[in-house]
């Protein structure tokens, strides 16, 4: 292991939830506007993840006044404050990217028994 791989060991969080794709996330981010602070919170399902170290980002997908939104957001990002898993999905693939072509009940995910 040489020294950036060490120094990029440092700043992983470890704070975070396991969670895949198709799985409803609440993603609480800092939002800086002028001199003043504030969390605000994404919530949507989680379509992709690209695992990458210290790069690893994930795409959130919700629909807004219905428009589809989707942020890509870095995980070892500080902008983000906490992550919480709402629901876990029954999907069989790690791209979702087929659910920006669908709308109303045929963009839902099911969740996931647990039983």
């Amino acid at each position: 292991m040489n020294i950036i791989e060490k120094i990029e060991r440092e700043q992983l969080r470890m704070d975070l939830p396991q969670f895949k794709a198709g799985d409803a996330v609440k993603v609480h981010m800092r939002i800086v506007e002028g001199e003043k602070e504030r969390i605000q919170i994404f919530q949507g399902n989680v379509i992709s993840i690209s695992r990458a170290a210290s790069n690893t980002s994930f795409t959130v997908r919700k629909v807004s006044d219905g428009v589809g939104v989707e942020r890509v957001l870095p995980l070892h990002s500080p902008i983000i404050e906490k992550i919480e898993l709402v629901t876990e999905g029954r999907v069989r693939r790690s791209r979702l990217y087929y659910l920006r072509n669908l709308k109303g009940k045929a963009a839902r995910i099911k969740p996931k028994k647990t039983w």
